[in-house]
Order: structure tokens, then sequence, then C-alpha cells
């Protein structure tokens, strides 16, 4: 028990005296008589100081040769502190015994703050008129922003697409938002409070920013897309590989049809940095095929009947003019690419390379030239050798096939996906951003 004593002691000590110290106290000059009358003056000058102030009504002052000293209790802990530097500036006080403490009375504590909420609640009351004029104010310039932004005029004209309209619109009605803030708040002498509020809203729009990069990337994709466009309704684009006609651009992605009559659906941030291959833009398009010949025939008088086969299709154009040349050198075919060119919106392209593919093999089969298979030899023990054949590569047929008749084509191969394209525009209209007269890239 001793050992605890002497181990309190020794932690206390220290700091007493530090706190002591440290203390306010006065510096002046000490007197060397002592003067009854001036304890008595300087005792009823504090009393009359802490009479002025709340908080230290139960606070009692005694003087004794300079000496004041203070017993009793105060509210806060920060009037306590502030005792010491009060009592010390009084002229003639040598030191300062401050012990006043914490009060702990429950009645004493809650008083001061009924009195705080009582004034404010008056205060209110007085400023009541001033916040319904200001709220009155704020709200009328805020309908006033509603009101401009949901006229169709001039947004809708000067807007390229609806998505446009709608943003033009928000921005509207935020600056009017922020302008009946700031009205409201200097009727009400506050403005100093609005830089608070901007500066929070700019934090948090910071953090929301970075929380939702990808939405506000897409959301910025759509802009440029709807402003910009590089498609048209129904065009045949190659977008990152997925391939199909466009059935519209809304506000987050943009919808593809596939050949194959599937919806493909690509965020427009991907759309917007991607490679659009459009299929559509230009009326002309070449189509191409191969066909591996026999390598003992004639390659110059191969290319010229594939030529004039292909001149002989209707749909092929003149002019870019069809081409013929010799691809590559196979394992058992010479391999030679034809290609022609056609008016796509007239003669489907699916058809018009189909046709040009049985019209070419017919014409070249007729001049005797076969279009072979793979040639494999097997070589190995107790294999028999190679033998002739019956027929040499390249020798006419012993009857000759008859005349393929050359068929036009149209467009039927894509009728039935067009009708489907055009179904779904016309089951969602207002919520395509495409429109044929905006600017295209």
């Amino acid at each position: 028990m001793r050992f605890i004593l002497i181990l309190w002691l020794c932690l206390v000590l220290p700091f007493a005296g530090f706190a002591q110290e440290t203390g306010q106290q006065p510096d002046g000059t000490i007197s060397v008589e002592n003067d009854a009358r001036q304890d008595a003056a300087i005792a009823v000058r504090i009393r009359d100081i802490l009479r002025q102030l709340d908080g230290y009504e139960q606070v009692s002052v005694s003087v004794a040769d300079g000496i004041v000293t203070l017993r009793g209790t105060a509210l806060e802990a920060t009037q306590i502190e502030a005792l010491n530097g009060l009592v010390g500036r009084v002229e003639g006080v040598v030191a300062i015994e401050n012990e006043v403490t914490e009060t702990t009375d429950v009645v004493e504590r809650l008083n001061p703050a009924i009195d705080r909420i009582r004034a404010r609640f008056e205060q209110f009351i007085a400023f009541l008129p001033l916040i319904l004029v200001a709220a009155t104010a704020g709200i009328m310039v805020f309908l006033l922003g509603l009101f401009i932004a949901r006229m169709k005029r001039p947004w809708d004209s000067i807007a390229p697409n609806a998505f446009i309209a709608d943003i033009y619109r928000q921005v509207i009605r935020l600056i009017f938002a922020i302008a009946a803030v700031v009205l409201a708040l200097d009727l009400l002498n506050a403005t100093a409070l609005l830089g608070t509020i901007l500066g929070a809203a700019g934090i948090v729009g910071l953090a929301i920013g970075f929380a939702v990069r990808d939405t506000v990337e897409n959301f910025i994709s759509s802009i440029m897309l709807s402003i910009r466009q590089p498609f048209r309704p129904k065009d045949l684009v190659e977008i990152e590989g997925d391939m199909g006609h466009v059935i519209r651009l809304t506000s987050r992605a943009t919808i593809l049809l596939s050949l194959d009559g599937n919806h493909i659906r690509i965020p427009n941030s991907t759309v917007f940095k991607a490679k659009i291959i459009n299929y559509t833009r230009n009326n002309e398009r070449r189509f191409t095929f191969t066909l591996g010949i026999d390598p003992n025939a004639d390659i110059a008088e191969a290319q010229r009947i594939m030529m004039d086969a292909l001149a002989e299709l209707p749909f092929v154009l003149a002019a870019p003019g069809p081409a013929v040349w010799v691809e590559e050198v196979g394992d058992s075919t010479i391999n030679i690419t034809a290609a022609g060119w056609i008016m796509q919106h007239e003669t489907g392209i699916g058809m018009a390379k189909g046709e040009a593919i049985r019209v070419v093999k017919a014409r070249l089969e007729e001049a005797g030239i076969t279009l072979p298979e793979p040639t494999y030899r097997l070589i190995g023990p107790g294999l028999p050798g190679p033998t002739q054949p019956d027929t040499h590569p390249g020798d006419k047929p012993s009857r000759t096939p008859e005349r393929v008749e050359v068929q036009d084509v149209g467009t039927e191969e894509t009728k039935a996906l067009q009708e489907i394209i055009e179904a779904e525009r016309e089951a969602l209209p207002e919520d395509d951003l495409l429109r044929r007269e905006a600017p295209q890239e």
C-alpha cells in the first residue's frame, strides 16, 4: 500500500507543479505594505466584473494581501480557465488561487441549453417573414426554369436530336435551381453559406465521378455519336467484329440486328472508340471469290473465260468493271480470284456472289477446264506404285455439258431482314437518336 502511495505522489506532484508554474499569474511588482482597503476594492471590482458575465453566478471571491482566491462552480472548463486571465488584469492582484470546479448539477447545466434554444426559436420567429419571402422568391425562380425547360422551342429546333434537347433542358433546370438558391441566400444575407455548399458539392461530385467513370464515359460517347453519326438506320456495319444492321442508337447503347436475326447491344463508349466498317455507305460494293483450276490448264485462257462470264452477269457493273487475277499456287490447283462490282441497294451481295460463282464455274467446265479436288499420293512399303490415270488432266470430257443460263438477282434475300428492322424501329421510335438529316462523319 505504501509503495502505491509513493508511486502516485511521484506521478502527480510533477504535473501539479507544472500546472502551477504555467498558470496565468500576475507579473507586476508586489507592494511591501499590506492594504486592507485595497484588498476590499479588488474583491468588489472582481465581483462586479463576474456579475456581468454569464456562467459565474456560483463563483465566490476573497482577497487577502493581494492574493485572490476563487471558489465555487462554473458550467464549462473554458470558463474556469478564462478566470485567471480576467482576474490577473485587475490592478493590485499579486497571485490567484483558482479553486473553481466544473459543476455537475443537472439543472444548472440544462438551464443555459434551454435558454439558448429559446433564444434561437425567438430569432427564428423574428426571421420567419424574411425566410418566407426568400423561399417564395427561390421557388418562383425555380418554377420559371421548369417552365422554360418544358417548352418545345427553342430546344427542339436548335438540338440535333431529342437526346441533346433533353440535355439542354437539364442544363436550364440546373442553372435556374442554382439561381434560386443564390437568390434565397442573398435575401437572408447568408451567401457565405453558398461557398460551403458548392465546395461540398464539388467534393461529392468528384467522388461520384470516379465511382461512375464508365457511366460518364458512356454518356459523353452517346452525346458525340448522336451529334456526329457514323452510320444511319438500317446500315450494315461491323463494330469490333460484330456485324449487323443498325436498328437504333439509344442514350446508352447501339442496337444491331445480325444477319442471323439476333440482337447485338454494344455500349456507346465502345462504339465511339471502335473501328467501324460501314458496308452500306457507298452504293457500289465489290464481291470476290476464288476458284482453283487444274494446274495443266491454260491460265490465260481461264482468266479470259472468267472475265467473259462476269461480263455476262446483268448486275455486274461495267465501271468499275470486273477483274480476275491469279491469287496463289495451291497444293493441287492454281487459285484464281474473280471480283465484280454491284449496286448493293438493287442487288443483294450474297445472291450476286453465289450467281457469279455458279456461272463462272459452268463456263470453265464448258471450256474443258476442270476444278480438280485435292490429290494425295501415298508412298510406302507394300503399297502399289503410282498409276497413270485413264484421262489426262485438262482433257475435255467426252460429253459437252449443257450451257448454264445467266440469272438476274435482286434484293429478295434481305427483304425479310429489312422488314424485321423496320418493325423494331417502329416499336420504339422515341428512343432512337439517329436522324437522316443529321451530319455524318
